[in-house]
């Protein structure tokens, strides 16, 4: 790497600013429509081309790093990029400026839906038919992608049906587990070449502690739970373990958090599917539906405490993972495990599609003509998903009055 790029991937301390980071992720916050992958693209154009923070292969090792962990995956690059430019306060920049303009969004949402008792109104069930058409494009999406092959493709439909039959956090959390064990043992090994040297502020020590935090909230939240009956204590640990064991990001994050919020009885299904279609209409991290779920569960108070809850893994997981990166991609036992993780995602999101998604939205033929058309103009017309979820809102209420 020549001396130029080399001050590109690694910027100095001077005239990095919190501030400069706070006001590029809050644009990239408002104007970043489409999902992750998309964000990634976002992304890619503000910090290497535009603003050179880091130059084309030290990007591509971070999204490969967030890609293998647990967690939003966009949220997590722009994290890592944020703790890159400006240490853990640039970090905390990033997340804020990128989180915060769909997280208000979502809670105002949620007083809306609440105040005025509208689930019952057309629009809110055109956004959960819209829901139907979202996660089937995820879902075709990531399928080519992730379980292109006969073995992969073998694991994503065991773990569908898997996810369909034992429908609880645990048996996602096994779901997940096994595949990775299986990936790790059977799947082809191939060599990764190495990642290009990126400027890490966070120690390997402060990795450690990090790693040692998020295993030991993992860990205790529950156990606490189960002996203290407070719903705040119970609300963090949900969106905590939530966070920290959705492998894929963004659409997967559904079964976890309807496993979550609606057998407890927090909220009904009719709640949550309104919410997560209203969350498809807002750019940013699918993520902040914690927001909405927050809102609705304990006001704008458990709202703050579930986003928190939801990105605090991710901090932990990106300064616990960033000082050791270079080393684990160039295993292909690990690259093995991560090929079974991400069928066994796809199958997970398969089982998502049919329930709790069909079952609660698909009730008519108009329901289904809607989703299809929803479908085809993302899939063949390639719209922008917002702009397909306002036509779904639409054409929910038109057929509410017939």
């Amino acid at each position: 790497m020549t001396d130029e790029k080399k001050k590109e991937a690694n910027p100095s301390k001077e005239g990095n600013s919190v501030l400069e980071v706070l006001g590029v992720a809050t644009r990239l916050g408002l104007t970043s429509f489409g999902g992750p992958i998309a964000h990634i693209g976002y992304f890619r154009d503000e910090y290497v081309n535009r603003r050179k923070w880091l130059d084309e292969k030290a990007y591509a090792d971070l999204v490969a790093l967030c890609q293998f962990l647990p967690g939003p995956a966009s949220s997590q690059v722009g994290i890592a990029i944020g703790m890159i430019r400006a240490g853990l306060p640039g970090a905390l920049a990033a997340w804020i400026g990128f989180t915060f303009p769909s997280a208000l969004a979502l809670v105002i949402f949620a007083y809306v839906v609440q105040r005025f008792q509208i689930q019952e109104m057309g629009w809110i069930h055109g956004l959960l038919v819209v829901a139907v058409a979202v996660v089937a494009q995820a879902v075709w999406g990531m399928a080519r992608n992730l379980a292109p092959d006969r073995p992969r493709a073998t694991i994503a439909f065991l773990a569908a049906i898997a996810a369909v039959t034992w429908q609880t956090a645990l048996g996602q959390v096994l779901i997940i587990v096994t595949a990775g064990f299986i990936g790790w043992w059977l799947l082809p090994k191939r060599s990764v070449s190495e990642s290009s040297s990126i400027r890490i502020p966070m120690g390997r020590k402060a990795a450690l502690i990090s790693w040692g935090l998020f295993f030991a909230l993992l860990l205790l939240l529950p156990l606490m739970r189960q002996i203290s009956s407070g719903q705040w204590l119970a609300l963090f640990d949900s969106f905590y373990r939530t966070g920290s064991l959705v492998f894929g990001g963004g659409h997967v994050v559904l079964p976890l958090l309807q496993a979550e919020v609606v057998p407890t009885g927090w909220m009904s299904s009719d709640q949550f599917l309104a919410g997560y279609g209203a969350a498809q209409v807002v750019p940013g991290p699918l993520f902040t539906f914690a927001a909405y779920l927050g809102t609705v569960i304990s006001g704008w108070p458990g709202a703050l405490l579930a986003t928190v809850a939801i990105f605090l893994s991710s901090f932990l997981l990106i300064i616990g993972a960033l000082p050791f990166w270079e080393w684990i991609r160039t295993q292909p036992k690990f690259q093995a495990a991560l090929n079974g993780i991400n069928a066994a995602v796809v199958g997970i999101l398969l089982g998502a599609l049919y329930d709790p998604v069909w079952t609660k939205a698909i009730q008519s033929p108009a329901d289904f003509s809607l989703a299809l058309i929803a479908f085809g103009l993302l899939t063949i017309w390639k719209l922008p998903p917002w702009v397909v979820v306002v036509f779904s809102a639409m054409g929910g209420a038109i057929l509410s009055l017939f």
